[in-house]
């Protein structure tokens, strides 16, 4: 019931003819005056409107229909419906649209639509309200997908709140809780910007939030190939319809189309659906009909610009005369770099080519690149025309996970595979195997410090420079559109660092030789900002390199999981195995300008991490270290194995140190090495140490026994 006042306004907003009906009783149902309706019908003459007052009881309905007979000559039923889905619907629509388009250009907007229970459930008597309180519902699920990509999010709520009415039915403490107060900060909450909700329905009230969603059950096929379908089967396996055993819970159109799609093509191919498609789906053969598809193949034509932009994007750089093979199409030994073999197969895929994929209905702004395989057949070349075949090959059940396998070919001759993983946000839940006996798995790498670790800084432009290479995804060069995905700044692509941590291991071991290259297998663990530097540490196993790629900055890792398959050469003897660790082991490379000296004090806070309780036990002391470069100080570390289980710190050590040692760059990789003797380096100057000097004799601990550099 709207109260007469807000009525009024509505009649008179909408230039409507009404009749006003109040028997003038006060709350208790007592008493009797005209001065309500009265009041009312003045207020809407006044501003332009018609309405006439009546005073019956609405249980002498013929008195109160009569009266506006009497007064206009007809019912408007269509009027009052019409009224209704004008106001609540139509007016919720009109305000949006006039915020839509600054919304969108500010990149930002938050739009809360405000239904009702009565919508949701339906309630007696209340046909035009509950419709149009349904139908704002609507309005808001596709703002809501129409809305994403600029960041603009839509919520529904159902509030519950007190009123006049309520006070005769309800007790008063419960009446006081269904307040104004006890909504609004869930409204605030949606409206806030870091508020990611979007297309949700809430009711609330009394301090109370509860999220809806819709509910379908598994369902029944009642049709067979070329046979009618008939009631009489759809009655006899009515119970199996309306089973919510195991129900399923759709959030999207194509979910919701998922299984109409699944039962066409099943009932052509086999004749007979015995299940609804979603539970037939959980069978050994998959659970959607995009797997098992294959596209027709695409083609990709490149020449030396494309490898050589593809180069320049994985941080080669003519700085380093060992690039320029990668950099300079006259170069005798000029060629293209293996990781080069993802850019075909990622064209065929971003080119349309995963959209037309039937079954495939997923949303690709929420897609996650995780993991990444590729595999060479032969060196790549430098120029020609490929042309690539996708298919789907399974389906994750828990966070829809998908497995592409993309061939390759020049000619009729297979260059090189790929398997591209990646998640989908939100998804999930429609049954189908957790792992694949196909799909390329991470293998962790050796207990032990690393054989080689290189430092290489990317540019601030890093990202802007590698899409340049076929990957245009706005979330690695639009601020904004990085801000919606919930990054301060565009983020460096996934395939970006994979590119880097190849080429490491191309120079590492396999003398920047691309026809070395055999395989390379990563899982992307999380994102690289451009400008932060990456510290790739290598593992060799035989023709095998573990690798393990972190941000040099945060310590944090970036590439986990990840090997690189080398082919064999008459050095990888086993009886050469053990000389080539001894080779690796001081082969610690910084580039970017940084301290290779961080490397060290890298490893050995993991391994303070690993054993800092032992440590502490055999050394009791702090020791501080100051590197310089130029003459100048460049760094500062500080070792506290005397405290709790051990720590390392950089910069300013709010603690003292029992002994500091003063050191360049230079030397003090010479004395880790084991190059230069620390005694004659302390007596040459080159080595200051000031504080307890007898605990230099403790150094070796902690540089030989335990960080086996």
């Amino acid at each position: 019931r709207c109260s007469v006042l807000v009525l009024a306004q509505i009649l008179t907003l909408l230039s409507g003819s009404g009749i006003m009906n109040d028997l003038g009783v006060d709350t208790k149902g007592g008493g009797k005056s005209s001065a309500a309706a009265d009041k009312v019908v003045e207020e809407i003459r006044v501003k332009g409107g018609k309405a006439v007052a009546n005073y019956d009881s609405v249980e002498d309905g013929e008195k109160l229909i009569q009266s506006a007979l009497d007064a206009f000559g007809r019912i408007g039923e269509y009027c009052l419906f019409n009224l209704i889905h004008r106001i609540h619907l139509r007016g919720s629509f009109l305000v949006t649209r006039a915020a839509w388009n600054h919304m969108k250009d500010q990149k930002f907007g938050r739009i809360i639509m405000t239904a009702s229970a009565a919508g949701i459930y339906g309630n007696f008597g209340q046909a035009n309200y509950s419709a149009a309180k349904l139908g704002l519902l609507g309005l808001a699920n596709t703002l809501a997908i129409e809305g994403r990509k600029y960041n603009i999010h839509c919520n529904t709520i159902a509030p519950v709140a007190g009123s006049r009415l309520t006070e005769t039915v309800m007790p008063p403490d419960l009446v006081a809780s269904l307040k104004p107060e006890y909504v609004a900060p869930m409204v605030l909450w949606l409206c806030h910007e870091q508020c990611q909700e979007n297309g949700g329905l809430f009711e609330v009230g009394a301090g109370w939030i509860g999220k809806l969603r819709w509910e379908r059950s598994q369902g029944h096929t009642v049709r067979e190939k070329n046979q009618p379908m008939t009631p009489e089967a759809v009655r006899d396996q009515w119970d199996k319809v309306c089973d919510f055993t195991d129900a399923t819970k759709p959030s999207t159109v194509q979910e919701s189309l998922q299984s109409i799609v699944s039962v066409l093509s099943r009932v052509e191919s086999e004749g007979e659906v015995d299940a609804n498609p979603t539970a037939a789906a959980a069978s050994a053969s998959g659970i959607n009909p995009a797997v098992g598809q294959k596209l027709p193949p695409t083609t990709f034509s490149f020449n030396h610009t494309q490898c050589i932009l593809y180069a320049l994007g994985v941080g080669m750089s003519t700085k380093d005369p060992d690039h320029l093979r990668f950099l300079y199409e006259g170069h005798p030994d000029f060629g293209c770099l293996p990781t080069f073999g993802v850019i075909p197969s990622q064209a065929a895929m971003m080119d349309g080519g995963l959209s037309s994929i039937p079954g495939l209905n997923i949303d690709f702004t929420q897609v996650l690149h995780g993991e990444q395989y590729l595999e060479l057949y032969k060196p790549l070349p430098t120029s020609g025309i490929s042309f690539s075949a996708i298919k789907v090959h399974i389906i994750h059940c828990s966070e829809y996970f998908f497995c592409f396998t993309v061939n390759t070919y020049s000619g009729s001759e297979l260059v090189c595979y790929n398997q591209f993983s990646v998640f989908v946000v939100g998804a999930g839940g429609f049954g189908g195997r957790r792992t694949s006996e196909k799909a390329k798995a991470p293998l962790p790498p050796p207990k032990r410090a690393p054989d080689a670790v290189v430092i290489d800084s990317t540019t601030r432009d890093q990202a802007a420079l590698y899409r340049l290479s076929g990957d245009w995804n706005p979330l690695h060069i639009d601020p904004s559109f990085a801000a919606m995905g919930g990054f301060k700044a565009p983020i460096l692509h996934g395939l970006c660092s994979f590119g880097f941590a190849a080429r490491h291991v191309l120079t590492q071991f396999a003398d920047n030789d691309p026809s070395r290259f055999k395989a390379i297998k990563v899982r992307f663990v999380k994102p690289v900002m451009p400008g932060q530097s990456l510290q790739t540490e290598m593992w060799k196993e035989g023709n095998r390199i573990h690798i393990q790629c972190k941000v040099k900055e945060t310590d944090a890792i970036v590439l986990a999981g990840a090997y690189v398959d080398l082919h064999s050469t008459s050095e990888d003897s086993p009886e050469n195995l053990t000389q080539v660790r001894q080779i690796c082991t001081p082969n610690i490379s910084c580039r970017g300008g940084g301290l290779q000296s961080e490397l060290v004090f890298a490893e050995i806070g993991r391994r303070i991490k690993d054993s800092g309780s032992e440590l502490v036990k055999k050394v009791n002391a702090v020791f501080g270290w100051e590197i310089t470069k130029d003459s100048k100080n460049a760094a500062q570390w500080t070792i506290d194995l005397k405290n709790g289980s051990g720590s390392l710190h950089t910069g300013p050590y709010s603690g003292k140190a029992d002994v500091t040692f003063t050191v360049s760059d230079e030397d003090f990789m010479e004395v880790v090495q084991g190059k230069v003797n620390p005694q004659k380096a302390f007596f040459s100057g080159k080595l200051k140490v000031r504080g307890n000097i007898m605990l230099s004799q403790k150094l070796e601990v902690i540089l030989k026994d335990y960080a086996k550099l």
